[in-house]
């Protein structure tokens, strides 16, 4: 597999550690509608929460939450309105970004709440 590949399941896996630390219920791993996938489906209380991991081994060309456009937060959004009508839940959506940079030197996982809205 390609070595990007590998290191964005790494970082997925970094992520579901990092959240189960911190009290989040897993809820969805790799949530595909059409051709949109969610990372990460969490929830806390009465939120669900559509977690998008960015992994990245430098910052060089930028940090790795700059690389989700327009068209990604869209696809996303489209995603979680199908995931909440079709399962029929009565929560608040919550669209979270955990950025990490991983590489043979440094491990570093952000975590950044509400990192879009969706309206």
């Amino acid at each position: 597999m390609a070595k990007h590949y590998d290191l964005g399941i790494t970082g997925e896996n970094l992520a579901i550690d990092y959240l189960l630390k911190k009290g989040y219920k897993i809820i969805e791993k790799n949530y595909r509608f059409q051709k949109a996938e969610v990372d990460i489906i969490i929830q806390k209380e009465n939120v669900l929460v559509c977690i998008e991991v960015k992994t990245r081994s430098s910052d060089y060309f930028g940090d790795p939450q700059d690389f989700i456009d327009d068209k990604k937060i869209k696809l996303l959004v489209k995603v979680m309105n199908y995931y909440v009508v079709s399962k029929n839940l009565d929560v608040e959506v919550r669209f979270d970004i955990i950025a990490i940079i991983k590489n043979n030197i440094k491990t570093e996982i952000e975590h950044i709440e509400d990192a879009f809205l969706y309206f």
